[in-house]
């Protein structure tokens, strides 16, 4: 005990209750599994993020459609995936569920088989979409097959100029990725990824920040960032495809794999 212990005993022992109450070393242990877990959510996003990034940026460059994402609009992505991602993600706050395990030890695993399943599942996922984007087009007219009036943005490489073609890849891949920050929020076996949101207001207002940004640097960026205003049905259909990792998230969260010891969760019954 930290205030009524001895001077003997403070220094034999381990731990030293500051407080001399005992529910304390439930709120350190809550605390210190819900640090672990942030951690976990940020390099589940991060990890994401990264892979989807360098391969279409590697592919778009291979096959002559040159690099889809410019080097600015790569920069802000990077912006999301570091400094913005880590806050919204690293505060999240402790819950009664996390004491339904057992501790993950020293030997614990950092990334574990569930991490692995999202972040192959949404990086296939992501990839696929932006690849559609990028590819779908009629070989006639060059028009898009997924989204009407837009035309392939191969032309403008070139000449470096903007194009609506382009502006929806990034701005599709931007939104994937705030919906993919949502989906994220949960790394064990919980399914139910709005639980507790509103509980972390720096969360939501990352996620509110990230889209003003977003809309200002599509509509207003330019020249500069290589982008072009879009109408509001593009808008929609960014949004919307955007939207989709959601319940694509939920059914892969379906897919059994193995779990660490740790993983595994029990019924907690207050005292």
């Amino acid at each position: 005990m930290g205030i009524t212990g001895t001077q003997v005993a403070k220094q034999a022992a381990d731990i030293i209750i500051l407080d001399d109450n005992f529910a304390s070393i439930v709120k350190s242990v809550m605390w210190g599994r819900c640090v672990y877990d942030n951690i976990r959510k940020f390099l589940q996003f991060q990890l994401t993020v990264n892979v989807v990034a360098l391969i279409v940026a590697f592919i778009g460059a291979v096959t002559d459609y040159g690099t889809p994402l410019t080097a600015i609009q790569l920069l802000w992505v990077n912006l999301i995936m570091d400094t913005m991602a880590a806050l919204a993600l690293g505060t999240e706050k402790p819950t009664i569920r996390l004491l339904n395990r057992k501790p993950y030890g020293k030997s614990g695993k950092l990334i574990t088989w569930i991490m692995w399943r999202n972040i192959l599942g949404h990086g296939l996922f992501q990839t696929s979409i932006l690849f559609a984007i990028l590819f779908a087009l009629d070989n006639d007219t060059k028009a898009s097959l997924l989204f009407p009036g837009v035309y392939s943005g191969r032309d403008f490489v070139t000449s470096d100029q903007p194009s609506v073609h382009y502006t929806m890849v990034f701005n599709t891949f931007v939104f994937l990725q705030v919906f993919n920050e949502i989906s994220s929020r949960k790394v064990n076996l919980q399914r139910n990824v709005f639980e507790g949101i509103f509980t972390n207001p720096i969360f939501c207002a990352i996620i509110g920040i990230t889209v003003v940004v977003q809309i200002m640097i599509v509509e207003i960026g330019g020249f500069a960032v290589k982008t072009v205003p879009l109408s509001w049905n593009n808008w929609l259909y960014c949004i919307l495809i955007g939207y989709m990792t959601l319940p694509f998230g939920f059914f892969l969260r379906l897919i059994p794999v193995p779990l660490e010891e740790w993983e595994k969760e029990t019924e907690y019954e207050e005292i």
